[in-house]
Formats: structure tokens, sequence, C-alpha cells
């Protein structure tokens, strides 16, 4: 990838974080922890991947994108908001009664694709809408985020199988492996480790990714092309709560809100990210 590229999505992926936390201060309530560790995921598919237009948002042949851990819809808003799907003021009445933005994805959304947020479902209507683009004969990609702890729900391993019976080489799920769920670490509530061994066995193709760094984002899903005739697992070593120093890989963030001082102070650290990266 070059350095100007490079750039441009470190930039964009720094105001996702940005709405992230906009969105979970003025709800009071969200899960911001989750939503950072996706961020440059999603700023990458949106802005570098998907064959997606805000001004077509309904195009039969755009791709699809399906949040299966629905609980962390700020990221997805902010960059659905940095797109141009709809304004980024949106991003401050998040979950508030009546608002377009409530705390998991809703398909009347503009550019949502899928309702989603109990776990392990939106995995298997994104295996549904690739095996629609097989047999409609359309050329568009399904790509799906998990959670890690996600992935311990039993449903997930359905679609899997189903997934690789059905050659969804359209497919493309991304497994967000941050080692944290509600309830602490992975390993220590049910652990779904070897990851990667597990999507293997069940006939995908898998590939691991630094989730932080664009040129490895960029590789995994060049090499994700490159696949025919299986679905393919993207496992992304990601930080939770990544770019803002103290909620970094601590499970309390999980599912708490900042509150003023930490508003403030998020911001202010993702400011001079953003500047840095102007400069």
């Amino acid at each position: 990838m070059d350095a100007a590229m490079k750039k441009n999505l470190q930039k964009i992926a720094c105001k996702v974080r940005m709405g992230v936390i906009e969105g979970t201060y003025n709800a009071k309530s969200g899960h911001p922890g989750g939503s950072l560790s996706i961020s440059d995921t999603l700023t990458y598919l949106y802005f570098a991947k998907m064959n997606v237009d805000p001004a077509n948002p309904d195009n039969s042949d755009r791709d699809r994108f399906v949040l299966s851990k629905g609980h962390t819809a700020p990221a997805l808003y902010s960059v659905l908001a940095q797109k141009g799907y709809f304004p980024e003021e949106e991003l401050k009445s998040l979950r508030h009664i009546g608002a377009m933005l409530q705390g998991h994805p809703c398909i009347h959304i503009p550019g949502v694709d899928m309702s989603s947020g109990s776990l392990g479902q939106g995995i298997s209507a994104a295996a549904g809408m690739a095996l629609a683009g097989k047999l409609d004969n359309k050329a568009y990609k399904v790509y799906s985020i998990l959670g890690d702890g996600e992935i311990e729900e039993g449903q997930v391993w359905e679609a899997a199988m189903f997934a690789a019976h059905y050659k969804l080489d359209n497919l493309v799920a991304i497994v967000d492996n941050n080692g944290l769920q509600i309830d602490g670490k992975i390993t220590e509530v049910c652990s779904p480790e070897p990851i990667t061994d597990k999507f293997a066995a069940f006939g995908w193709h898998v590939i691991t990714m630094d989730a932080h760094d664009f040129d490895s984002i960029e590789a995994a899903f060049a090499e994700a092309e490159t696949v025919t005739g299986k679905p393919v697992a993207i496992v992304q070593k990601s930080t939770k709560g990544k770019g803002v120093s103290f909620m970094e890989d601590q499970v309390g963030w999980h599912g708490t809100a900042p509150n003023k001082e930490q508003y403030d102070q998020a911001m202010a650290e993702l400011n001079a990210q953003l500047k840095e990266l102007e400069d």
C-alpha cells in the first residue's frame, strides 16, 4: 500500500474512533471497546475494498456487510457517517428514543444490510446472502465481522458448516480476536481457541492479520480474493479499546460509556493522533 493511501486510511480510522466516543458518550451507554478494535478493518472495507455507494445504497450488485457482533454498532455507524450515508451529527443521538441509530444495527438505516445483535445470527444471515449471490449469478462479496467471544455460540459453527458445504467463496468472515468478552478473557470464560484450526477444520481457508496495520489488512484481503471453492475466515489480532490509552485491553470498557472527563481525555488523545497524521 502506498504511503499516501495508508495515511488517508489512518486519518479516516481516527475519525471513526472519534465517532465511537462521541456516540457512546452522548448515549451514556454502548460498547466502545470492541467498536474501537474493529475501526481500522471497517475503514479499510468501506474506503478501500467494498463496492458500495452511499448515493445508491440498495444497488443489487453492491458488496454486502453484516456486523455479526452487532453491539459494536457505534463503529459501523461512525464509518457509515464518514462514508456519507448520513450526517455525522446523527452519531450524537445514538440510542436516544426515536433516533435513527439504535443500540444494534437495524436494516432501515442507510448502508445497513442486516439487522443484528443476537450473537451468531449475523454470520448466518451473511451466509444466506452469499448463497443468494451464487444462485443469482451475482459477483458481489459478503463480509461479516464476528467477535471472538461470539464464536462461543453454536449457531456460528452451523453457519460455518453451511458455508463450507455450499462452497461460498464469496463470503469472508472476519473474527475480531481481541481476547476479551463481557465477562473477562475469552480463554477463561469459554475458550474458542484455537480459532484458526477450528475454521480450517470446518473447511474454510484461514488467514491471520494484524487488525491495526493497514499493510497487513490489505495483504489479508488480497489473499482472500485468490481463494476459490471455499469461504474465507480472517482472524484478526486486535486490541480492545484501540486508540484510547485508558481503554486499551481493559475488559471494563466492553460495555461502559465514557463520562465527561473520560470523553475529554479520549477525544484529546484522538485529536492529537489526527493532528500528527495531518502534519
